[in-house]
């Protein structure tokens, strides 16, 4: 009997990691002959990432509900000056959103074997409902730290009346084992462009240094300027694919160390146009000071990158090996320096390192990953 999977997330209508690796998932069980289902808490049209025809696509309009509609609007007109106003105005949200999935759960749920949440606080909601929590698996995409007093300290230990939880890094192992005896070990399906990438002509690459993902202050890419600004890059040049809030302080900081000429900034790319830019690299920089897994730096490592990377909390110590790359503890910078610095300055080294991180990313192909959530899915 062929089994049927619900995922639920909140939308597929512009960029998002986690939108990205559950389409990717959704996508394979589907050519597994799984009969895929996505509920979309947002609505719109879904397809920013591709979607394979055959998964079902289901929405709701949690936007709708009288608690973003009527009480925020109040919020916002008596309130002005309540300085947790813009986080109680969350919480209503939440809330309307948790009434509006609730309801369409509780009609449809028995259409379905699995119900693979997405979110810590999707999960949290669906594991107050017995019924339902009992086939749901809570699918954590971020740093198992976040959640504060109310998703984390009230809600999370609902967990255990979960079917299970997957989570994406060795270090949340032992945190997860508090929630739920039934804990998965998974790592993201990096999907394509990048999963069909056989082999790679090492002669094309350019003297390049990559950073791709969000500018915002967590990413910290300020840090990378600052490395940069203190060796010799001889012919190598940065690129810094992505955007956000952080990206007119980065530029400006470009100039003020007279890097212009060393540093493009390219906005948001699409994929392909990033795998493209990932194969001509040779070295990808990451100084990110939270993480949950780290996927670009596997996509990096898909497209023959060394990887330099700060060990953050929590993915970059379960990738970077001395087979790939770097990993430097968190904020230190004269290692940093010292280890970008031997590689720009040794050519053979830099491209044996190269070549073995390729040949490293072979471990972290999709079939590993698949064949795990088939043992759980067919539970």
């Amino acid at each position: 009997m062929q089994k049927k999977i619900l995922f639920i997330y909140y939308q597929n209508l512009k960029p998002g990691g986690v939108a990205r690796v559950m389409i990717n998932l959704a996508n394979e069980l589907c050519e597994n002959d799984y009969d895929i289902s996505i509920l979309f808490l947002m609505e719109g049209e879904h397809t920013f990432y591709d979607i394979n025809p055959k998964i079902k696509i289901h929405t709701v309009d949690s936007f709708r509900h009288w608690g973003f509609n009527k009480v925020n609007p109040l919020l916002d007109k008596y309130l002005k000056k309540f300085r947790y106003r813009y986080n109680l105005k969350k919480y209503v949200y939440d809330f309307g959103q948790w009434d509006v999935m609730n309801e369409w759960l509780k009609k449809n749920h028995s259409q379905f074997n699995v119900i693979i949440s997405c979110w810590y606080k999707l999960s949290a909601q669906i594991s107050i409902n017995k019924k339902i929590a009992s086939k749901t698996f809570a699918w954590e995409h971020s740093n198992f730290e976040v959640g504060g007093k109310i998703w984390g300290d009230l809600l999370r230990p609902k967990y255990k009346n979960l079917a299970g939880i997957v989570y994406i890094n060795k270090a949340s192992s032992h945190y997860y084992k508090t929630l739920n005896p039934n804990i998965y070990l998974i790592p993201n399906i990096i999907g394509e462009p990048f999963e069909s990438i056989k082999s790679l002509d090492f002669e094309s690459k350019i003297n390049q240094l990559i950073y791709v993902g969000r500018l915002d202050q967590e990413k910290n890419v300020s840090a990378i300027i600052t490395i940069i600004s203190q060796i010799n890059l001889n012919d190598f040049h940065l690129k810094i694919i992505g955007e956000g809030s952080e990206m007119e302080n980065l530029k400006k900081q470009v100039e003020e160390k007279s890097l212009a000429s060393k540093v493009t900034f390219t906005g948001r790319l699409p994929i392909n146009e990033i795998k493209n830019e990932l194969l001509k690299s040779k070295i990808f920089l990451f100084t990110s000071v939270n993480e949950a897994f780290g996927m670009v730096l596997l996509e990096a490592m898909f497209c023959g990158n060394a990887l330099i990377s700060y060990d953050c909390n929590y993915g970059p110590s379960d990738i970077i090996n001395q087979n790939n790359g770097f990993l430097i503890p968190l904020n230190n910078q004269s290692l940093f320096i010292e280890k970008l610095s031997s590689v720009i300055e040794n050519n053979t080294r830099l491209n044996d390192l190269i070549k073995t991180s390729f040949k490293d990313s072979e471990k972290w192909k999709k079939e590993t990953a698949l064949k795990e959530w088939k043992t759980i899915l067919n539970f």
